[in-house]
């Protein structure tokens, strides 16, 4: 079994990089974190979606390339390391894969050709506030289509043009498809990474379109969060695998008591750990990408694995590329701060390690049982 990307993909990763390096340099980045009236990079969205890297995974027939999971993740990753100021996550790794998933063939024909061509931005609203995600805890509601209910905090929820809802219907757990052009307030929050914009959103009779059959409203969140896990992880290990890089870098040019700090064990070992961690979660990622691209019955195992694993390696390899970098790592004209603020934010997209490690341990509980 190969776990590494053949050459075409290796190729698209090599003119991915290269086209980021160009569109997205960390001063990019840094004009949507200053401004307080930009959320995302508009114009990097509409280069992005004309590289067609929106559609690499949506099928011909509706408008995307019809590449694979494959391909998508060597994308994300790439876009990982960039630190990407654009909704492609949410676009892309939630809401097309929930319209692939589960929508109907008209659902499928009206918003896949969309997203392809960077015409529709997508969230995902499931949360209500502190804590888990649950069925006791749900209040949203949809009655006669309509959608009623408050959610937070949604991730680039006020710049998106549809939203995917975790929301009650006859007393069902239901998923929906919901247009945000009307119905909907939004209010801006306040986050860690002002790159990744939140809000509340607050429906007042929404239309709103159901995705899958009634009441497999968290079955089909699962399948999609799954999917979205190991998109998610080749993002962080893109990002995780820069902290290094910036972190050797600089630990090569910069002097203490006459000998560059790289020459220091305690400088080593630092680095040792970041790779060690980042090799491990390449490896789980990986094999998350091959579940994910064969539909394999491992994928919740895989995708829960691959999450964790990528999510710490971010969080460890930004803060000590931080710690690495001194006392002037701290600073905000340093680009390390970029990378730490993305590793919070997507360490908290579809669920907090803790939630995964449960889900984890869960699934391997029922697969050890069976």
């Amino acid at each position: 079994m190969n776990f590494d990307f053949n050459d075409d993909q290796k190729f698209l990763a090599s003119e991915a990089r290269k086209f980021l390096d160009a569109n997205c340099t960390t001063a990019a980045v840094r004009k949507v974190l200053d401004d307080d009236g930009k959320a995302y990079d508009e114009g990097l969205w509409k280069a992005v979606a004309a590289q067609g890297w929106l559609g690499a995974a949506i099928p011909e027939e509706h408008g995307g390339l019809g590449l694979g999971h494959l391909e998508l993740c060597v994308i994300a990753e790439e876009l990982g390391r960039a630190v990407a100021p654009i909704p492609f996550a949410s676009t892309v790794y939630f809401l097309a894969e929930a319209v692939m998933l589960a929508g109907s063939d008209k659902q499928k024909a009206d918003l896949l050709p969309k997203i392809a061509a960077g015409e529709v931005i997508g969230c995902v609203a499931t949360s209500e506030g502190p804590g888990a995600v649950n069925a006791a805890g749900l209040q949203a509601q949809v009655s006669g289509g309509k959608l009623s209910g408050t959610k937070l905090p949604v991730t680039d929820g006020d710049i998106a043009t549809h939203a995917l809802v975790l929301a009650k219907e006859n007393g069902q757990p239901g998923l929906f498809l919901v247009d945000l052009s009307a119905g909907v307030t939004r209010e801006p929050l306040q986050t860690l990474d002002p790159t990744r914009d939140a809000a509340r959103l607050t429906f007042a009779g929404a239309a709103a379109e159901r995705l899958g059959a009634a009441g497999e409203g968290f079955a089909l969140l699962e399948q999609v969060n799954d999917r979205a896990a190991v998109l998610l992880a080749f993002e962080q290990t893109g990002g995780a695998d820069r902290c290094l890089e910036m972190a050797k870098a600089y630990a090569l040019e910069r002097y203490a008591f006459g000998r560059v700090i790289a020459s220091y064990q305690a400088i080593k070992h630092k680095l040792a750990d970041i790779y060690v961690k980042n090799e491990l979660a390449r490896s789980n990622a990986y094999y998350g990408a091959w579940a994910l691209n064969t539909n394999a019955s491992e994928l919740p195992v895989a995708a829960s694995a691959a999450r964790i694993a990528a999510s710490e390696a971010f969080w460890f390899a930004a803060k000590e590329n931080i710690q690495t970098h001194g006392g002037i790592g701290f600073t905000w004209e340093v680009d390390a701060h970029l990378y730490y603020r993305r590793s919070r934010q997507l360490a908290l997209v579809a669920g907090a390690p803790r939630v995964w490690k449960e889900r984890l341990v869960s699934h391997l509980e029922r697969r050890n049982a069976a």
